[in-house]
Formats: structure tokens, sequence, C-alpha cells
């Protein structure tokens, strides 16, 4: 089981993330040194629905760009709206352009 805090440090590179833009479990696990931990992340964002609702959990998707969270929004297409809200294209549960809008938050919020 992970602590609370690792979700709390999660939560706080997600909530730094630009409209516009998205991230991926992957890039958020290895700013936060812990490569490998992508799969805890995804578990954060679960959560995150439920703890705070500020936190943009639909600007968090897999490497590839894929909506994989999709369903933890809800029934329907709550995430994909979200994104297309936020200025994002999403094709076939993919952010189109996934590249070019891809928000690195080692790069983003070198020190």
């Amino acid at each position: 089981m992970q602590s609370s805090t690792f979700y709390q440090d999660v939560y706080d590179v997600v909530k730094l993330i630009p409209a516009g833009r998205v991230t991926s479990y992957g890039a958020i696990a290895a700013y936060l040194g812990t490569k490998g931990s992508s799969r805890l992340v995804g578990y954060a964002m679960n959560n995150s629905i439920k703890t705070e609702a500020s936190i943009p959990a639909h600007r968090v998707v897999n490497r590839n760009g894929l909506l994989t969270g999709k369903f933890h929004f809800g029934p329907g297409n709550e995430m994909k709206n979200l994104l297309e809200q936020d200025g994002l294209e999403v094709m076939d549960n993919q952010v189109k352009n996934f590249k070019s809008v891809f928000w690195n938050p080692t790069i983003e919020l070198e020190i």
C-alpha cells in the first residue's frame, strides 16, 4: 500500500498541468523519483476523483496518449469531454497530436 504522501505528491504535480496539455502516469512517476511506479500514479488518479475536485485527473493519460482511465470518470465520455473543453482533440480514445501537447514535468518544472 502506498502512502497518502505519495498520492499528495502526485496530486500536487497534476494540479500544475496547464489546460490544453496532458502528461503520462510514467512522466509523473519519473519526476517524483519513482520511475517504474506509473501504476501507483494511476491508483492515485483513480482515488483523486473521490478526494479533491480541483485535481485535473483528465489530463493524465497513458504513454501513448490513450484515455486508459476514462472508465473512472463515470458513464459516457466525461474524460474526453473534459479534454475537449481544455482545447484538445480526442479521436478513438486517444489524444491527437499527443507529442506536441505532452507536458513533461521533469522539463517543465525544472528549477
